[in-house]
């Protein structure tokens, strides 16, 4: 039997993204099945594991990440930071870019101590709906730094979103796109998923098939 490749996906609500996490079939209604259906459906050959949840921050990620590890990826896909800036408005509980970067460094090298081939980071994103919301934006800058230099010191390939997704919103409207400034609409999800397409066309053949699986 020939060898499966599994696509991990592990952050927060925007990955996680409605999922049902008591059905092992569902991938949520975002950018991760959209990612699925793009690579197709139907053959074993590849398969899909949403290990999002919403409202995690890295530290979050890093309490329960023995469990995202047990889905033993061959292609990990971390995507978080938007909460570790969010929260220190909400609930001042500011997480500091290097308290940020430490813990996604932990992460990424435990994945790697676990044997996993390929790793996938995602630039977090946030889009201002409100005047006093732009400064946050100050906030957020730091751990997308801290995310390009982890992309760099861990050789993950990086999926850029935050123009992306700035630009659209400009162009189209907030609420057509990411009405509180983070989640996104099918619109805005489809933004992500073929930012994470395009950045991995050689590694996920258009071809192949994806066995939607998300326990």
């Amino acid at each position: 039997m020939p060898r499966t490749t599994t696509l991990v996906f592990a952050g927060d609500s925007i990955t996680d993204a409605g999922r049902d996490r008591e059905d092992a079939a569902s991938l949520g209604d975002g950018y991760v099945a959209l990612i699925a259906r793009a690579v197709g459906d139907g053959d074993p050959g590849v398969t899909v594991v949403n290990k999002g949840i919403g409202g995690d921050r890295a530290v979050d990620l890093a309490a329960r990440w023995d469990d995202v590890l047990a889905a033993q990826p061959d292609v990990l896909t971390v995507y978080v930071g938007v909460n570790d800036m969010w929260r220190r408005f909400d609930s001042d509980d500011p997480t500091s870019a290097e308290d940020f970067e430490a813990s996604v460094a932990g992460l990424l090298q435990a994945a790697r101590d676990a044997g996993v081939e390929r790793l996938v980071l995602i630039e977090p994103f946030f889009v201002p709906v409100r005047d006093d919301q732009v400064a946050w934006l100050d906030d957020l800058n730091g751990k997308r730094d801290a995310v390009r230099r982890l992309a760099e010191r861990f050789d993950a390939t990086l999926v850029l979103l935050h123009d992306d997704v700035t630009a659209a919103a400009a162009e189209n409207g907030a609420p057509a796109i990411v009405p509180d400034g983070v989640h996104p609409t099918p619109q805005g999800a489809e933004i992500i998923a073929d930012a994470w397409l395009r950045a991995h066309a050689a590694l996920v053949p258009v071809d192949a098939a994806v066995t939607a699986v998300s326990p």
